[in-house]
Order: structure tokens, then C-alpha cells, then sequence
């Protein structure tokens, strides 16, 4: 699940879908009316990347982004290193970091997609 409506995460995600999973990936964009959340459920999933495993455990941050590296040809190896103990919790706090530095990349994404586009 992730943030459709965020230009960093649409490139980020773009990568990913240019790829051949090991198992299927069905992307949710949770930006949009279709995505079927509340308003509550849409906030939380917007503000974190998020990754629903078969079995039905919904992963956040940096544990989703190793559940995800671990299906995916060429990320395999950052996904085993990521379950490494003591490597996932190092994720986070880095993850959380960029969290914070967001919302001002984001802005100088899409001034960068405005320019490209005139």
C-alpha cells in the first residue's frame, strides 16, 4: 500500500513494478477514492509505506520495505540483510528519519515534475 499521490513513493513504486516478482504484488494506491477506506485507514496508510502479507498481517516502515525487498529479483539480498537481527529496528530509525524530510522532497518533486511538464 502506499501514497500514490506522493511523487517520491510513485517512483519508488514504478521501480518495483518494472520487476518480476518471486510472488505476486498487488499495489494499492491509498490516495484514491477506489482504495475503500475510511478516512482514518487512508491517513495512516498515506503517512508510512505499508505491506499486507498473505496471511493478513499488515507490515509498516521498514518492516514492509524488507517483506517487500525479500519477493523482489535484485532487492533479495537488502531483504536478508534487513532480517538480520538488530538490522530492521536500524531501518526504522533511518526510515523515520527520511519520514521527516518527506513532505520537503515531495515539494521539490513535484516542482521538478511542473518544470519537466512546461
Amino acid at each position: 500500500m502506499f501514497d500514490g499521490s506522493c511523487p517520491l513513493c510513485r517512483r519508488e513504486v514504478a521501480v518495483y513494478q518494472s520487476m518480476a516478482p518471486l510472488q505476486t504484488v498487488s499495489w494499492q494506491d491509498v490516495s484514491q477514492d477506489a482504495a475503500n477506506l475510511s478516512q482514518t485507514e487512508q491517513a495512516r496508510y498515506m503517512a508510512r509505506f505499508h505491506v499486507r502479507l498473505a496471511d493478513g498481517r499488515v507490515l509498516s516502515g521498514a518492516a514492509a520495505f524488507v517483506a517487500l525487498w525479500l519477493v523482489m529479483p535484485g532487492w533479495r539480498w537488502l531483504g536478508r540483510i534487513g532480517r538480520l537481527p538488530g538490522v530492521t529496528p536500524v531501518l526504522e530509525r533511518a526510515y523515520r528519519g527520511f519520514l521527516h524530510l518527506r513532505p520537503f522532497l515531495q515539494r521539490w518533486a513535484r516542482a521538478a515534475e511542473s518544470a519537466h511538464r512546461t
